[in-house]
């Protein structure tokens, strides 16, 4: 059985780790969706999906590389076409892990099974909440794994959010 879990991951947090390992427990492949690919960089999306995307391949175990396939999710302003998107994008899926509702009935209603992800600690896991940490100097590096730290490192985070 296939899956699809679709994440903005600004940044790919350990949340976002228990996420993929529990969709991984139930499915034989994972199909990992970098959502709003297509925006430019920002407050709120302050890291392009490429770095996103080294961020998840940095973080994961290599047991699982491979059974996980990556795909950029472009953001539309109709819920009709990103469905139409994904389908034209991303191979074959037989649940969507989501916690957004939205989501879950979109999928529903075409027939795909859908599941919730049990959030781990979202107050503490939250990627505007490490954002802000990373503006404001507090500790942030233990909410995200090592992959992400690199990376995050490497582009100079700090300076790149203060910047916007």
């Amino acid at each position: 059985m296939n899956g699809l879990l679709i994440g903005r991951f600004q940044p790919f947090h350990l949340g976002h780790l228990e996420a993929i390992n529990f969709a991984l427990s139930k499915v034989d492949k994972l199909w990992l969706g970098i959502g709003s690919s297509n925006k430019p960089i920002g407050k709120e999306n302050p890291f392009l999906a490429d770095e996103r995307r080294k961020m998840i391949q940095q973080s994961i175990d290599e047991k699982n590389f491979s059974k996980i396939q990556i795909f950029d999710i472009p953001d539309f302003d109709n819920h009709q076409k990103w469905m139409e998107n994904i389908e034209k994008t991303v191979p074959h899926f037989d649940i969507v892990f989501s916690n957004d509702e939205m989501t879950r009935k979109m999928y529903h209603r075409h027939g795909i099974l859908t599941s919730e992800i049990p959030f781990i600690k979202r107050e503490k896991f939250s990627g505007t909440k490490i954002r802000e940490k990373i503006r404001t100097n507090q500790n942030w590096k233990e909410l995200v794994p090592s992959g992400t730290q690199k990376i995050l490192d490497e582009i100079k985070v700090k300076d790149r959010l203060s910047s916007l």
